[in-house]
């Protein structure tokens, strides 16, 4: 765990005011990921997902996203972790992140998202929001966890990461 930077953030009263997920599929040690063209973090490369609609679970809709920015159906989606993010306009961003061994289809670019895959080892983080290097490593090599994020526009103020064993 780390947390640099300064914070006035009080997390144990933080309430999110949207709720998203996203979901990675990771085959033969390589990434499904995305270069994103419109909404939250546009321009970046991060993994498919999205806002949840009224009576979606968070797998429902993180299976819906994928299906509507990529054209594929994850198969088996995991819940790997929760990313909760509090930035300074005011969003506060809960988020499930999903990991899939295999899907149907064939990653098709949309209006949404240009489909790429990365190995594991080459994952462009410089390209990716700031708190991407901080969780995703570990996720994609089976880890759980839970993360805090502390953002001013893209600058990310404080992070921490709490990962859990087997046994949790």
């Amino acid at each position: 765990m780390s947390n640099p930077g300064s914070t006035s953030l009080d997390w144990s009263s933080w309430q999110p005011n949207m709720l998203a997920n996203l979901l990675f599929v990771v085959r033969d040690c390589r990434v499904l990921l995305i270069h994103k063209k419109r909404g939250i973090g546009a321009g970046k490369i991060n993994g498919p997902g999205g806002k949840l609609e009224p009576g979606e679970s968070a797998m429902e809709s993180a299976i819906r996203e994928v299906e509507e920015e990529l054209l594929i159906t994850p198969f088996h989606p995991e819940e790997m972790g929760v990313l909760r993010f509090a930035f300074r306009d005011g969003l506060h961003l809960h988020c499930t992140v999903f990991r899939s061994p295999d899907y149907r289809g064939e990653p098709t670019e949309t209006h949404e998202a240009t489909p790429e895959w990365f190995d594991i080892d080459h994952i462009p983080y410089d390209r990716m929001w700031a708190d991407d290097i901080h969780w995703l490593p570990g996720m994609l090599s089976g880890k759980r966890f839970d993360a805090w994020f502390e953002f001013d526009g893209d600058t990310m103020l404080s992070h921490r990461v709490k990962w859990h064993d087997a046994t949790d």
